[in-house]
Parts: C-alpha cells; sequence; structure tokens
C-alpha cells in the first residue's frame, strides 16, 4: 500500500509547498522510480510538493496500478502539465533510441524491458521526459546551487552506487549514461578475500562499497557498526577514489554525496582527507581540505534530489511541447 503524505513547510528549491496551490499555478507530476520504493508526487522544484506517496516496488504491474491511483485520486488539485522520471537504471535516454524509457539491464526481477514511458501513458496523456535518478538529481543540485555552478556530479551511495553528471546545464548522455559507481577501484587492504556483490563486475566500486557489499563484508548496514570499526576507513578510501576519478576526468566545481549510505554523516570529513591525500595538489582548485569542504558537499534540495530533478525534466517536457 502507498503512504500518502503532505509535503513540509519550506521556500527554497524543492522544499515543499505543504499541499497549498496557488490559483493558477502551473502543476508537474514528478516519480522518482527506484528499486527498492517509488515516490510520487504533484507540485513543481520550485515550490516544493503538494502531495507526495512512497509505493513498494513490487512487479511492474502492481507498482505501477498504485502509481496511477495516486495521479488519479490527486486530479482535485488541477491538471497536470507533464511529468518527468527520474528511474533507477540502467535505463534508456536515448530519445531517437527503441529502447528509449525501457529498463535495460538490470538485476531488479520481472523489471528489465519495463516501458516506464508506456506505462505512465497509459493513465495519463501529458508529456514525457526521463533520465536516471542520478542524471536528474544532478540537475536539481545545480539548480539548488545557483549561477556559479555548471559543471556538477551527484553520486548516490545506496542499495547500488550511481553517478548523475550535468555540464552546462544538461545531464551528460553519450551511448547511454554514465554508470561510474561500476568503474574498477583499488581494493583495500582490509577487504582482502573479499569477492564482491556485483552480479556483473564482481569487485566494481558498487560490488565493494554499496549497502548489500558493506552488509555482506561486515555483518551489518553501516548505520550499525561502531566508530572504531575499520569499515570507515575502507569506505571513504573507495568513495574518495571515485571523488578523485571525477575530479581528473570530469573536472566538476562541485560533486554532492548522496543515498543512504551517505546518512552517516561521520563519512563525509573522512571522504574529503582521503580525496585530497589521493589528488597530492595536482587539480587546481581542489588542491587541499579547504578546497575539499567546498567541492565535495551533501545535497543541498530539502526534498530528495531526484524528485526534484523529475519535476524539471517534467517542465522541460511541457514546455517543448508548448
Amino acid at each position: 500500500m502507498s503512504q500518502l503524505a503532505d509535503a513540509d513547510d519550506g521556500v527554497p528549491l524543492g522544499e515543499g509547498a505543504a499541499g497549498r496551490m496557488d490559483q493558477g499555478m502551473t502543476i508537474y507530476g514528478a516519480i522518482e522510480a527506484g528499486g527498492t520504493k517509488f515516490v510520487c508526487a504533484l507540485g513543481t522544484a520550485e515550490t516544493g510538493s503538494l502531495r507526495t506517496a512512497t509505493i513498494p516496488t513490487r512487479d511492474p504491474e502492481s507498482t505501477f496500478a498504485e502509481v496511477a491511483a495516486f495521479f488519479d485520486g490527486a486530479a482535485e488539485l488541477g491538471r497536470v502539465a507533464g511529468i518527468g522520471i527520474a528511474s533507477f537504471g540502467p535505463v534508456g535516454v536515448d530519445a531517437a533510441a527503441a529502447d528509449y524509457g525501457k529498463i535495460l539491464a538490470t538485476p531488479k526481477p520481472g523489471w528489465e524491458g519495463t516501458d516506464l514511458l508506456a506505462r505512465v501513458r497509459d493513465f495519463l496523456d501529458v508529456p514525457l521526459a526521463i533520465d536516471t535518478d542520478v542524471n536528474a538529481a544532478a540537475l536539481a543540485e545545480v539548480a539548488a546551487a545557483g549561477p556559479e555552478i555548471s559543471q556538477l556530479a551527484y553520486v548516490t551511495v545506496g542499495t547500488g552506487i550511481g553517478v548523475g553528471l550535468v555540464t552546462d546545464g544538461r545531464a551528460v548522455h553519450g551511448i547511454g549514461h554514465p554508470e561510474a559507481g561500476h568503474v574498477l577501484v583499488r581494493r583495500h587492504p582490509a577487504h582482502e578475500g573479499f569477492a564482491g556483490t556485483c552480479p556483473f563486475h564482481g569487485d566494481c566500486l558498487e560490488g565493494l562499497a554499496a549497502g548489500p557489499a558493506i552488509a555482506a563484508a561486515w555483518g551489518a548496514p553501516a548505520s550499525e557498526l561502531p566508530a572504531a570499526h575499520p569499515f570507515w576507513d575502507v569506505e571513504a578510501d573507495y568513495l574518495a577514489q571515485l571523488c578523485m576519478t571525477l575530479f581528473l576526468t570530469m573536472a566538476p566545481q562541485r560533486i554532492v554525496l548522496g543515498g543512504g549510505v551517505m546518512q552517516q554523516r561521520r563519512l563525509l570529513p573522512i571522504i574529503r582527507v582521503r580525496t585530497a591525500q589521493m589528488l597530492g595538489g595536482y587539480v587546481q582548485g581542489a588542491r587541499d581540505l579547504a578546497a575539499m569542504e567546498r567541492r565535495i558537499l551533501p545535497p543541498a534540495c530539502r526534498e530528495p534530489s531526484g524528485l526534484v530533478g523529475a519535476y524539471l525534466l517534467a517542465k522541460r517536457a511541457a514546455q517543448a511541447e508548448g
């Protein structure tokens, strides 16, 4: 069953409109489609969500039946101008390709080949847009950061590890979308003998440092591990390797670290220190710990960044067809 809620009070980007609607306000739909849960919402990126629902991710039919019920039940709020989908991946993001909007090779049972756009069109005929959850989150974080930030990487560390990249206001696409969560990293000595959990690559970054890998390697989730446990240094080392790689390849002005594992706030300072050590003063603008404290940050959006990004995708789709 879905859990319905009005959003919290707030004012800046994505901070919640508390169920209020101004006369004539344009409303967008947002779907943050995750492997564990779908979060559906109505509102805008600027004013926040008027209404939200959290739906457990089961099979596509059951999940989208509840998604459709949410939007049908929220019709009283007004006409929806467009819907943006921020999806778990891999997902087709090339609008000219046959697999656009479809879930690609995923370990999530029953979801490979699911056409997310077609599922939404089944219940609502409005302009649609889709991108990865991390690309959408990166778009939201760029908007929240202001005009001084045009190049940003958003990293989520949770059930998986995903990386979204934005440059000059647009998410990076190519033969697909970035999958930097699956880069190979230098194994930490404390992880010797741990095979990794990625079903595709074994001991890639996700296979060593995502939530399931943490539980498999250490016998408990990050939230239950004591401060003196070796996990903290191991995890920070892997994520610092990712940050180093991003600085060296994309040269982002900001790296945002989000996701469930990053709710453990003591990780962020250790990652900053290790990233500075690994870079060794080589990258202009990222040469010391003071720079890391400006460059590597937690999410700025008060609502989930992926959800705010889905609103931005919906707005772009509506304007493109308007």
